[in-house]
């Protein structure tokens, strides 16, 4: 798996963290990190009208839509490093493995400033593999020690791990595993391993995770409307969006509380823990019965030789819409959709899930992804799109 559509070797973060500083302390305007098609990191400022304690200016991942620049304030950041270190249980250095443009890259360093300790950025010069990040894991110097990590990166450590990778794994004090749900699978193989993960679930709206293991953090509260999307409110919620006038279907304000309305549906438990049910719009309605895409991924991802999968609904003149599958095989041919080990797939789908399973299937040797680490939705349905061709 290869984080992002451009190799980055070392970035030289002295610019960053000086920026991120002087605008943490107002002496300085709005940061925006980007890296340049050459792997140079590019330190760029921008104007925020109307919100005079912005500290980053940073873009969301854009995997449903065109990215939004969300505007994150030195309050918001506060509170979420403050809140991150009490779950976390201290503070410490932090191995920077996701690209540092996206809000979980940002964090890193922010955390890094508050924490008082050194960033260690690792080498992705030849993609994300554990080779790299084991060799940057072994830079780190505090007896603290965190990073954070998407399920494709934690899934390509955990296969088949050298010794001195299952070493620096387990030397971590904290893991954040964020961007994408992680499968019961890899999440029971990195217990086994002695890895201490965290599932975190937030958005660049949220400054980043702020429910740790189905937990909210300190100052943030957790609601599920009635349309069953989960609400995030309190003092970690961004300021809004830079290039797009606010909507109160999006932030608004209740009773001193700045609330986030998410795309995604939940459910709380009676102890108020969270667990995520799957996007608001992963409903597919075919042939007048309505499917979860998630339950769909969730069963294709039992199969074995299914390292991953992504469920969509394309147009179809039979059914209205129609189910579809993008499906990442592990060590199998996958050189076209219809190869012999995707074929029996298919028919063991059928046998188990009747007409919700897929009627267009493309296997590949692994998902498309963003540069963050999140699956390519839009992408890969385009690819769905063109494969099942409106059938």
């Amino acid at each position: 798996m290869n984080i992002g559509r451009q190799h980055i070797g070392p970035l030289d973060i002295e610019p960053a963290l000086t920026a991120l500083a002087a605008a943490l302390r107002g002496e300085g305007p709005a940061v925006e990190l980007s890296v340049s098609p050459d792997g140079e990191l590019v330190v760029g400022h921008t104007e925020t009208p109307g919100c005079d304690d912005a500290v980053a200016v940073v873009r969301t991942s854009g995997s449903t839509g065109a990215p939004k620049a969300t505007v994150l304030t030195v309050e918001a950041l506060a509170a979420s490093s403050m809140a991150t270190a009490m779950a976390l249980q201290g503070e410490g250095q932090w191995l920077l493995a996701l690209p540092v443009q996206y809000v979980a890259g940002v964090q890193v360093l922010v955390r890094s400033l508050f924490a008082g300790t050194r960033p260690w950025v690792m080498d992705m010069s030849g993609g994300f593999t554990p080779a790299a990040f084991t060799a940057g894991a072994l830079e780190l110097t505090d007896k603290i020690r965190f990073t954070s990590l998407v399920p494709t990166q934690l899934q390509r450590l955990l296969d088949s791990p050298s010794p001195d990778t299952l070493a620096v794994l387990r030397r971590f004090d904290g893991i954040l595993l964020g961007g994408a749900p992680a499968s019961a699978g890899l999440l029971e193989a990195a217990r086994e391993a002695g890895l201490r993960v965290v599932t975190t679930y937030g958005s660049a709206e949220t400054c980043g995770g702020c429910v740790y293991n189905g937990v909210p953090l300190t100052g943030v509260e957790v609601r599920i409307a009635e349309d069953g999307r989960i609400l995030l409110g309190g003092d970690t919620v961004a300021a809004g969006y830079l290039d797009a006038p606010e909507s109160t279907d999006t932030f608004y304000e209740e009773d001193g509380v700045r609330w986030y309305r998410t795309n995604d549906l939940g459910a709380l438990d009676g102890d108020g823990r969270l667990t995520v049910l799957g996007r608001a719009d992963d409903v597919i309605i075919t042939g007048g019965l309505k499917v979860s895409a998630a339950h769909v991924q969730e069963e294709l991802e039992k199969s074995d030789g299914v390292a991953a999968a992504f469920v969509a609904g394309v147009p179809s003149a039979e059914w209205g819409q129609a189910v579809a599958a993008y499906v990442a095989l592990a060590g199998a041919d996958v050189a076209s959709p219809t190869g012999d080990h995707a074929v029996v797939l298919e028919e063991d789908w059928h046998q188990r899930l009747g007409l919700l399973a897929p009627k267009t299937v493309l296997a590949a040797p692994e998902l498309l992804m963003l540069p963050n680490g999140k699956p390519d939705r839009l992408a890969m349905i385009e690819r769905l799109n063109s494969l099942h061709q409106g059938k």
